[in-house]
């Protein structure tokens, strides 16, 4: 019986990679989800070239009507969708000084609020089936607030405590759910990140040009996800400190990450 996965942010990064590892695997449909309906038809046709059935649909997060729209479409094409798995979203590069509360907004609306509009429109069928697996890719500043990602920063910690009570609301009803926190990862987050203004940071950082293969860390996440666990974290070994300290040394990784170059 074939397992069908929703991933958003498919088009891309992350996304895509998810989509190339899954692909491999037999007994897969895939729906890929995103806004640029040109770009997932190229990663859907990478898919179908594993072997894959897959599906496009357009959703465009800050857009209720487009999530409700996709969810109709969806529900009415498949039974059950088996993993959702949340990646669609948008990063930031500004000071809280400099920026203007639009790009905030923004990125909630992306990142947290159409996430979790998407969540409430399908889990009622999960809930019925008492089966379906929510995974939620959040970030490591999910943990850590680091400079120049105020709004970024909060809507993935958002994204935390939601899915946190969610898992505690749904865990005995069949349910799970994965929160998986990547540090950096070679993809294009950083071009379509919002500056102070609201437009386009439009350039690659060094952390993120070196960051993770996103294969690698594919691999990585379908593993975790497999093996049903709570909580990951995906990252290199700076990042991954930064994680533990922040837990068991938080003033001293205060101290570290004021004196940090972050980009």
């Amino acid at each position: 019986m074939k397992k069908t996965i929703l991933i958003t942010g498919a088009s891309s990064g992350i996304g895509e990679a998810l989509a190339m590892e899954w692909s491999k695997q037999k007994h897969i449909r895939l729906i890929l989800a995103a806004r640029d309906l040109d770009r997932l038809e190229k990663t859907r046709e990478k898919c179908v070239g594993y072997g894959a059935e897959a599906i496009v649909i357009g959703l465009d997060l800050s857009n209720g009507h487009s999530i409700e729209k996709a969810v109709q479409e969806m529900e009415s094409r498949f039974s059950a969708i088996d993993i959702v798995v949340h990646n669609g979203g948008i990063s930031q590069r500004s000071t809280v000084k400099d920026t203007i509360m639009a790009v905030y907004r923004r990125l909630m609306e992306v990142n947290f609020m159409g996430t979790v509009h998407l969540t409430k429109l399908l889990l009622p069928r999960m809930l019925d089936r008492k089966s379906g697996h929510f995974v939620v890719v959040t970030s490591v500043v999910g943990k850590i607030g680091t400079p120049v990602r105020s709004g970024y920063a909060a809507s993935k910690h958002a994204l935390h405590g939601f899915f946190d009570s969610l898992r505690a609301e749904v865990t005995h009803s069949g349910l799970k759910v994965t929160i998986v926190c990547p540090g950096y990862v070679r993809t294009n987050l950083s071009y379509n990140a919002l500056k102070a203004d609201g437009g386009l940071h439009d350039q690659m950082d060094d952390a993120t040009a070196n960051g993770l293969d996103p294969a690698v860390f594919a691999r990585q996440m379908i593993a975790a996800v497999e093996a049903g666990k709570e909580e990951v974290v995906i990252a290199g070994p700076r990042e991954t400190l930064g994680v533990y300290l922040k837990r068991f040394f938080p003033g001293l990784l205060s101290r570290i990450i004021s004196k940090a170059k972050v980009t």
